[in-house]
């Protein structure tokens, strides 16, 4: 079989499980061992729109992986987690109220090309292994940074301590270092408490299918 599969991951398995979940009803349906892989991490804690390609196309993976992505985001402020978002250790930080109009400036402040560093906590390989290993081990993690680009953040909601936007984002882009670093800008601290992908590049969430779906495989090719 081959192609690439849309997939819209719930809330709790992560990509590298999605990936083994798909392989697995592939070789249930065919009887055969197929190569599938990811084109981009989406964590554990998230959902939305993940591409998988199969087969021959696993040679085009780094086509779908540089596209450009959209996310609704969730933040919580005045507090702090350990791993960015809600799987770590919460503390509470601050209980300035920032205004609306507060929000509004800093968030503009993101938009355009930017300097960004990626969670110790992120899917990121450091000599060889994922940073978020090393990071629950306790192993000290250096991040190195990178340029990103946040081509806008819109439909804005906030109703203190949450606070919601969509982003489009150049790959590459942490969403939960955004959300922290917004925290820092506003004084306030915050995590990332919730998050889902909802397009890479013109794939669209709607088009998706969740991994347990039949009609997941209709557009691979035998």
């Amino acid at each position: 079989m081959d192609g690439f599969l849309l997939v819209d991951k719930p809330v709790g398995i992560s990509s590298f499980g999605v990936v083994a979940q798909i392989r697995h009803r592939i070789r249930e349906k065919t009887g055969q061992k197929v190569k599938i892989g990811h084109t981009g991490t989406l964590d554990p804690a998230a959902s939305g729109l993940i591409i998988l390609v199969v087969g021959s196309y696993t040679k085009q993976a780094s086509r779908f992986s540089k596209l450009d992505k959209t996310y609704k985001a969730e933040l919580t402020l005045g507090k702090t987690s350990t791993t960015g978002d809600s799987e770590g250790e919460i503390t509470e930080r601050s209980d300035k109220k920032p205004s609306l109009d507060d929000i509004r400036v800093v968030l503009a402040s993101f938009t355009g090309e930017i300097e960004q560093t990626p969670h110790k906590f992120s899917a990121i390989k450091i000599d060889g292994q994922r940073a978020y290993k090393l990071a629950r081990v306790g192993r000290e993690v250096v991040m190195k940074s990178r340029r990103v680009v946040i081509y806008e953040i819109k439909d804005v909601s906030y109703n203190y301590p949450k606070l919601s936007f969509t982003a489009r984002v150049s790959s590459g882009t942490y969403i939960r270092s955004l959300a922290e670093d917004i925290g820092e800008k506003l004084g306030t601290a915050a995590y990332l408490s919730g998050l889902r992908r909802t397009k890479v590049g013109d794939f669209d969430v709607g088009q998706a299918e969740y991994p347990g779906s039949q009609n997941i495989f209709s557009n691979l090719k035998e």
